[in-house]
């Protein structure tokens, strides 16, 4: 074997390699060789939406780097990463430093690594085990990088007190303040208590409860990273807090600025597994966040032991097109005050950060002699960001959500009025902020500030339409929200259907003209088709089972589904076994379920119409799927659990969607044994693996089936039936 290789620029040094890649992913590494070999980096996130697969979405997502890209560095820093994998981050490092000396386990992932970068001839990957390269490395590197990789000290060095020694070896390669960067799950991370299974290990509490001696990884509390830091005798370290973890992170927070109230609210993301929800982790970490608590279970860490950086706060969106990709940050000034900071993470997004200057200018002659200020915004031709000032008071989102919690909506009321008045001044001037949402705007006494003006444009936006958009992004954030009925302001606005209508359509254009046609994480969650499981007993009071015809229906809004926001409707299964749902459904609900029964059961959809169009004959475009059933015909389906579900995908852009919507199904559901519900469904899914036209015989008789009892005829015409399977 050669020592050395080159794969385009990036040189592969073998001298350490033993012949054996002692970890790998499987499979889906000769894949993943494949993709990188054959497409551009701009082409993965076609991919990732194509294959929606989490090794995939894993290795190849932009968003990975997020965990490094905030990181301050100078362009000649001689960088260290261990544990390289597949060259998610290395890419990054290339990037922004000088040199990168990468060290990887497998051949494999690092043959990946090299073909994915082959462009930059600033990097260098070994191929070992660390421990024997560790002699050959130099003395002098600014950063060391272990992103996911501390956990696995114990295959690392392999002796007594692993994390220790690792720590301690690492210190010997670092220069003079330098900086070693750990990011790593916490132990007691919220998400894993709330119902996700450990990410190594993939079982569920193990983390929590302390792992076991032959684990092949282990996660740290908070509190025991700052023991072993202390055994090494490190004292210099700084702890931030990626959520909703370090994998692919969207915000960054630190002891210098901890979340704030309702802020934390994408938690239900399991790319990887199946998980449980146990509770409602919004919920609980708001109740975590007044408390201060937030360090103890935030989902992961990252550790900057050495020197900190002025940064105490990031925001990515990223999740864009290129041309409007940005990072916000709030840092610490020369003077000891905070300040906000956008940067441009793609040169064609510096264009659209720098024209926010231009808003700024627009928007103060617009609201001049008002009661709406508007947060100064500087241009820093120098770090290539544009600079705000840190704004201090509460967002008016959540003065509004204090009304709702004390069910003072005279008060919830008297704020949105004051939120007309003060939007209305000088209305017809030619310049409008899009996003001028309840979030956007610092409430600080008598003094209102609007913080965010990135989506202004030169143009007159009626008040009335801002309101509107105001109310469904406030909303669509929270479900205990829609506690607010918003229809009498609409009307007293003089807001018709057919009005808001347009401009629900309208902000879909206006989503898919910022993320292009690239799918949000929602969207490819949805498509990795993991399962969120609630526990049906958390429903229930412990003194009291459901009964087994009981209904209940979840509506998922883009986190999945929750227990606690959960309906039991009134309607009843009649002495014929079915129902009628008139179903209130919001905009904003991107899937709707319904669990029929808490029995195995059959059960057939007689009739189902969205805003009186009908689903069965295409006029509403709704896909319906038996979640964990399978299909008799085009309307009957077989559920073999206790738990059966059937699911409504709203997102369809042919489907006509209203500000409110009615989903009206009618039910015919059978209770069955398990043992005939776990017949019928095994002899369906034969069939279907066998021979699939059986299946389209089966769906046609069932239909007839159907039309028998529509017509009240069941005993009448069975012999119809006999000679119509004779002629299938």
């Amino acid at each position: 074997m050669q020592e050395q290789i080159k794969i385009g620029s990036v040189t592969l040094n073998f001298k350490h390699y033993s012949g054996v890649d002692l970890y790998s992913d499987g499979a889906i590494e000769n894949d993943l060789l494949d993709i990188v070999k054959n497409h551009t980096k701009d082409e993965y996130q076609k991919i990732i939406e194509e294959r929606a697969s989490w090794p995939i979405l894993y290795h190849l997502s932009d968003q990975r780097a997020n965990i490094v890209e905030w990181i301050p560095m100078s362009k000649d820093a001689k960088v260290l990463e261990v544990g390289s994998g597949c060259g998610a981050i290395t890419g990054m490092l290339s990037s922004k430093a000088g040199q990168v000396v990468s060290c990887d386990l497998s051949r494999r992932r690092s043959e990946i690594n090299a073909t994915r970068n082959k462009d930059c001839d600033n990097v260098t990957i070994h191929v070992g085990n660390f421990r024997d390269i560790e002699p050959d490395l130099d003395k002098d590197f600014d950063f060391i990088f272990l992103i996911g990789v501390f956990e696995y000290g114990q295959g690392y060095i392999g002796t007594e007190n692993p994390y220790e020694k690792f720590l301690l070896m690492l210190k010997r390669h670092l220069k003079k303040d330098g900086r070693i960067v750990i990011a790593i799950e916490n132990r007691l991370g919220l998400k894993y208590f709330a119902g996700c299974t450990e990410d190594h290990l993939g079982t569920y509490f193990s983390g929590i409860e302390g792992y076991t001696a032959d684990s092949v990884a282990k996660t740290f509390t908070r509190g025991g990273l700052i023991n072993i830091f202390k055994r090494c005798r490190i004292n210099d370290y700084h702890f931030y807090y990626p959520y909703p973890d370090y994998k692919l992170m969207t915000l960054l927070h630190s002891d210098s600025y901890l979340p704030k109230f309702g802020e934390l609210q994408d938690n239900v993301r399991n790319f990887d597994r199946d998980r449980l929800v146990l509770f409602n982790e919004k919920h609980a970490y708001e109740d975590l966040v007044k408390d201060g608590l937030y360090p103890e279970f935030a989902n992961s860490f990252e550790v900057i032991i050495g020197p900190g950086f002025d940064t105490i706060y990031s925001k990515y969106s990223n999740d864009r097109v290129d041309e409007f990709k940005i990072r916000t940050d709030i840092a610490i000034g020369r003077n000891g005050r905070k300040v906000i900071k956008k940067f441009p993470l793609t040169e064609a997004a510096r264009e659209h950060v720098y024209s926010i200057r231009d808003a700024y200018a627009g928007l103060k002659e617009k609201y001049h002699g008002g009661d709406l200020e508007i947060n100064d915004c500087q241009i820093d031709e120098n770090e290539g960001c544009a600079v705000f000032s840190f704004v201090n008071g509460v967002p008016l989102a959540s003065v509004l959500d204090e009304c709702i919690d004390k069910d003072d909506m005279e008060g919830f009321n008297a704020l949105i009025a004051e939120y007309v008045k003060r939007i209305r001044h000088n209305e017809d001037y030619p310049v409008s902020d899009y996003d001028l949402i309840f979030s956007n705007i610092m409430v600080n006494g008598p003094i209102w500030t609007i913080i965010d003006y990135e989506w202004t444009y030169g143009k007159c936006i009626p008040a009335k339409e801002q309101v509107w958009r105001a109310l469904y992004c406030y909303r669509l954030e929270d479900r205990k929200r829609e506690k607010f009925d918003p229809k009498p302001i609409f009307k007293k606005l003089g807001l018709s259907d057919k009005e808001m209508k347009v401009l629900l359509e309208e902000e879909y254009a206006f989503q898919k003209y910022v993320t292009g046609n690239r799918k949000s994480m929602v969207e490819i969650w949805k498509d990795i088709g993991r399962k969120v499981i609630v526990p049906k007993e958390l429903a229930m009071n412990p003194e009291a089972a459901r009964a087994a015809d009981c209904i209940q229906i979840y509506m998922d809004e883009g986190t999945g589904y929750s227990e606690d926001d959960s309906i039991f409707p009134e309607e009843q299964y009649d002495e014929k076994n079915i129902v009628t749902l008139n179903i209130e459904v919001p905009s904003s609900c991107k899937t709707l379920r319904v669990d029929p029964a808490f029995s195995p059961c059959l059960v057939t959809i007689l009739d189902a119409t969205w805003n009186d169009d009908s689903i069965e004959d295409g006029t509403a475009d709704i896909s319906v799927n038996p979640g964990n059933g399978e299909w008799l015909s085009d309307d009957s389906f077989v559920f073999n659990s206790d738990d059966p579900n059937i699911e409504f995908d709203l997102t369809s852009s042919r489907l006509s969607v209203k500000e409110n919507n009615k989903l009206v199904l009618k039910l015919l559901t059978t209770l069955v044994p398990k043992n005939a519900a776990d017949a019928v469904a095994a002899s369906v899914k034969s069939n279907e693996d066998n021979d699939k036209e059986k299946i389209s015989i089966i769906r046609k008789i069932g239909r007839k089936i159907k039309n028998k009892r529509k017509e009240r005829r069941e005993d009448a015409d069975y012999d119809e039936l006999d000679d119509y399977l004779d002629e299938e």
